[in-house]
């Protein structure tokens, strides 16, 4: 089959992550957290609660629905023939992909969208222009640091990890900036870090050694969106504190991007890493690396409970008998 795939032209440095939809009944918990925790841009639509970081209408889309999970990941590509590019590598690969609805489009804030299933089930949708919006941004954060390399990052936990590196890489030419071993809650794990243009990474890999499982309920472990400053950092760390939000895990550093971080547990359940100043890539000296252990310091588990690590083991389990979807 391989061998019938038409050559095509690069897109790496030409996707970037736009949006995320989150589906949640708990609409005011998340504006309370967006808002007065994170310090965001939110409002409340007929439709959905809409969180602002930039210029875009829309990056953070929550609707009503049972799920309390990501919806939907949704990546930004430069131009029409970038688009077609990708979207021409997936009908080669015998994926299906769909255009939204205007309805679906004006939801998101973007022009226009297609989607396709991705790795776990996800979907994964493509857009060109956003809808932008020239009402004045009301946030507690000075600003967060967007642009070409995009929203942020989002780390999915993987049965079939190669599987799931293998469609990031395939579609959107991926590259591996370095990967790192550790052991979390008791489990060996492996980590593999993914760039899709000078962010040190969009999307991160993690499976656990030897036995596969999958100990997340949820379609992603984190995402991440990164503030503009340091004390964007520190306060957004104290009103979650201060607001009853969980912490994940508290501040600390990673040796890969060198982000400052901590992770506060999202009232969906899924975690976000607030995370301030990762490197970016230099692609005529970067090298593939590799670390032993995810933190340089800090990020110590501060509110997680006997019940979380029960939710994850029951999770893991029923890992072990359900095959995880991959599109190819």
């Amino acid at each position: 089959m391989n061998s019938q795939i038409t050559e095509q032209p690069t897109v790496f440095g030409k996707v970037r992550m736009g949006y995320t939809l989150v589906e949640s009944r708990r609409e005011d918990e998340w504006y309370r957290f967006a808002k007065e925790a994170l310090g965001m841009h939110v409002q409340r639509d007929v439709d959905a609660l809409v969180c602002r970081l930039d210029g875009h209408a829309r990056r953070i889309i929550v609707t009503d629905g049972p799920a309390e999970d990501i919806a939907a990941l949704g990546y930004q590509v430069d131009d029409e023939a970038t688009l077609q590019v990708v979207l021409q590598r997936l009908r080669d690969r015998s994926v299906d992909v769909q255009e939204g609805d205007t309805r679906g489009a004006a939801l998101r804030g973007v022009e226009r969208f297609w989607r396709v299933i991705g790795p776990k089930g996800m979907l994964v949708e493509l857009f060109i222009r956003p809808l932008l919006s020239d009402e004045p941004l009301d946030m507690l954060a000075s600003g967060f640091c967007t642009g070409a390399s995009g929203m942020g990052h989002v780390a999915i936990t993987s049965c079939r990890p190669d599987a799931m590196m293998s469609f990031w890489q395939q579609i959107f030419d991926a590259r591996i900036s370095d990967r790192i071993d550790d052991r979390v809650s008791g489990l060996a794990m492996d980590f593999t870090f993914m760039r899709l243009n000078e962010r040190h990474h969009s999307v991160a890999v993690a499976c656990t050694r030897g036995i596969k499982l999958d100990p997340i309920r949820t379609r992603i472990h984190h995402m991440n969106i990164q503030p503009a400053q340091l004390e964007d950092l520190s306060a957004a760390y104290v009103r979650c504190r201060k607001l009853g939000f969980r912490i994940a895990n508290s501040v600390g550093q990673h040796p890969n991007d060198r982000e400052i971080s901590f992770y506060v547990v999202t009232p969906s359940g899924f975690h976000l890493e607030y995370g301030w100043a990762p490197i970016a890539v230099d692609e005529a000296s970067w090298a593939e690396g590799f670390h032993h252990g995810i933190s340089v310091w800090g990020h110590a588990p501060q509110d997680i409970n006997f019940r979380d690590r029960l939710g994850e083991l029951a999770s893991g389990l029923r890992s072990l008998v359900r095959t995880e979807y991959t599109p190819f």
